[in-house]
């Protein structure tokens, strides 16, 4: 157990799931504490001297610096535990990798931002996380849901050719795009028949251990 470290975590939003998931991958136990975000704890001044962005997840070294996105906890903790590696194992592969989780946050995890921040009543005037309140803004949902259509075929065009997002090997792009079709499951969005590859990808990470943290 790495006893000497603290992570910040919810148990009911959709980016501190992604890193429990490479967590779970990595075989690590870490201490972790749960911040309320719907009683927005976040925002409380106990938590803004942990993580001044205000947003989960967070990981809490033993020196103390505090790391406040997923990008830099998974690569932190990709480095103290390189296998199973999540990241890639040579250069092409790791290129690979990091390009599509960004285009899994890009095309898929901000789309779903887009939605649910600018069209549900409870982010009323919270459309972008962070210590700053922001206005919703109706289009934008709207665009995120054509989004988000585009990128279950963009998803499926890839899987249709090789296992996983990056290559033969299950990594954090697949981890980021699974967190992504759960999260819009929550506005009912979700991969049709047409979506063969994307569907057979989605039920094998599902058997996963990990995804069930």
């Amino acid at each position: 157990m790495m006893e000497d470290h603290i992570f910040y975590d919810c148990a009911t939003a959709p980016s501190p799931r992604r890193a429990r998931i490479f967590i779970a991958e990595k075989g690590l136990d870490i201490p972790t504490v749960q911040v309320d975000l719907r009683n927005k704890e976040q925002l409380g001044e106990a938590y803004r001297a942990i993580n001044p962005r205000c947003t989960v997840p967070a990981l809490k070294l033993p020196g103390g610096q505090v790391l406040g996105d997923n990008a830099s906890i998974a690569r932190y903790l990709e480095e103290i535990r390189p296998d199973p590696p999540l990241m890639g194992r040579d250069p092409v592969e790791k290129a690979v990798i990091a390009e599509w989780n960004a285009i899994a946050e890009s095309d898929g995890l901000l789309a779903m931002a887009e939605i649910i921040r600018n069209s549900l009543p409870g982010m009323k005037g919270r459309a972008l996380t962070g210590p700053k309140d922001y206005d919703q803004i109706p289009e934008l949902a709207e665009r995120g849901k054509a989004r988000i259509g585009h990128f279950f075929d963009l998803l499926n065009d890839r899987l249709s050719k090789q296992a996983y997002l990056g290559g033969e090997a299950f990594s954090v792009a697949d981890i980021t795009a699974y967190v992504v079709i759960d999260f819009a499951g929550w506005v009912k969005l979700v991969p049709g028949e047409n979506h063969e590859a994307l569907n057979r990808w989605y039920d094998a990470v599902a058997a996963r251990p990990s995804a069930k943290v």
